[in-house]
């Protein structure tokens, strides 16, 4: 199970921090990241970050966002700056992960948070 939180209402400009933490039986973790997906339209990589910290963004949020995790905590987090009016969507965390030595990696879904930046 993945739950997510730090969604809510900011003003162009803000910024707000996103974190998911992993739960329940975890043999070990890929990589971690955030997705964002607006009415109609197809769910898009946000940022990701593998294990050993490499990272990766759309290019829409480069130099504004930064993805972090705590590989102790089995939690990922996004820092987001400099929100614009189009960052506004929900945003949903992503782990592949095995839960057991014998299982396949696996992705799996936090429940989405909202963002909405608006004046």
């Amino acid at each position: 199970q993945l739950q997510a939180f730090g969604g809510g209402l900011v003003q162009p400009g803000g910024s707000l921090r996103l974190s998911c933490a992993a739960s329940g039986t975890i043999f070990s973790i890929d990589a971690m990241g955030w997705y964002r997906q607006a009415p109609g339209e197809q769910r898009e990589l946000v940022a990701i970050i593998t294990t050993g910290g490499t990272t990766n963004y759309a290019d829409s949020v480069k130099g504004r966002f930064t993805i972090s995790r705590d590989n102790a905590k089995n939690t990922v987090y996004l820092q987001m700056n400099s929100l614009k009016p189009e960052d506004t969507t929900v945003y949903y965390c992503n782990a592949k992960l095995r839960r057991h030595y014998s299982d396949y990696t696996k992705d799996y879904w936090g429940q989405g948070t909202q963002v909405t930046v608006s004046s």
